[in-house]
């Protein structure tokens, strides 16, 4: 199998991925730091496997441009997620 069909593959088991998995977990964690709500042990570890993925990821993403405005895009609600979860870790 050549590079582009692998390529393709994988982006498409991610896109599923995120679309049924991440999204919606990653949406329900929003409204619960955005509500003032801590992150319990399951949410960190779940936040911290999609960290690891981005890093698994960056290279499909740098060999198809295509996919970098959407990689962006998660990367920043996931940024916003653990910055208002250390935010609310920091108020008590």
């Amino acid at each position: 199998m050549d590079q582009q069909s692998n390529d393709l593959g994988v982006a498409s088991v991610l896109l599923e991925r995120m679309e049924k998995e991440r999204l919606p977990r990653a949406f329900d964690l929003k409204a619960k730091v955005d509500a003032g709500e801590r992150l319990d042990d399951m949410d960190i570890a779940f936040l911290e496997r999609v960290f690891a993925d981005i890093e698994d990821v960056k290279p499909l993403v740098a060999r198809h441009p295509e996919y970098a405005e959407l990689s962006a895009r998660v990367i920043d609600l996931y940024e916003q997620i653990t910055a208002k979860a250390l935010a609310n870790e920091q108020a008590g």
